[in-house]
């Protein structure tokens, strides 16, 4: 009962600073897969940068335990549903985990777009073993692999050097881009296409470069 508790309390949090950052804005989005408003990818490298050196840091120090990491499988299917992935984000402006979120603030594009998604789960569970059979779920790149060795862990390291220092190294590079991306990649009148408002407008919680 109390996992479920945290799972609900992280989750609302979740989804308020995904809201705050404008994640739940489809025309945020598309804006920013157009190169037109780039506000929303600075906040997300940051946020990957930030993390990514908060956890390989604790790892380093021991604050956090390697059991708890749980690296998940390289297959063929990975790379294939990405991709429909992507496309799917870059039509509606939406992913899973955004299109809940906006659901919550009431947009009913985002609600369609998670039930297409629960029909889209639906279908996948019950062509899983097609998918299996034609080898889409064959593992690759080393299966539960990691770029570097992680003390504490059995998994196997594509590399033989510290995964603990190469996490930091991407979080501070990640950071990097964020700071030194611009505000636009496109002209203003683009961008405000785009989004229906001015290029300098942008969330709250956006942070600026």
């Amino acid at each position: 009962m109390t996992t479920i508790i945290l799972a609900i309390v992280i989750g609302a949090a979740f989804g308020f600073v995904l809201d705050r950052v404008g994640a739940t804005n489809p025309g945020y989005i598309i804006s920013m897969l157009r190169l037109g408003n780039l506000h929303l990818m600075k906040t997300i490298l940051l946020a990957i940068g930030v993390s990514s050196i908060l956890m390989f840091a604790g790892l380093l120090t021991g604050l956090i335990s390697p059991a708890h990491l749980s690296v998940k499988t390289a297959y063929v299917g990975v790379f294939i549903g990405g991709a429909l992935l992507g496309i799917g984000f870059a039509a509606a402006g939406y992913c899973p985990g955004t299109s809940l979120s906006a659901a919550a603030t009431g947009r009913k594009d985002a609600l369609v777009f998670s039930i297409g998604g629960l029909f889209g789960a639906g279908a996948y569970m019950l062509t899983y073993s097609h998918v299996k059979a034609i080898g889409l779920l064959d593992s690759v790149l080393g299966g539960k692999a990691t770029l570097g060795k992680i003390a504490g862990t059995k998994y196997p390291a594509l590399f033989d050097f510290s995964g603990e220092w190469v996490g930091i190294a991407m979080g501070i590079v990640f950071i990097a881009i964020a700071f030194a991306l611009p505000a636009s990649l496109r002209n203003a009148a683009q961008t405000g296409k785009n989004t229906g408002k001015q290029p300098g407008d942008a969330p709250t919680a956006a942070i600026h470069g």
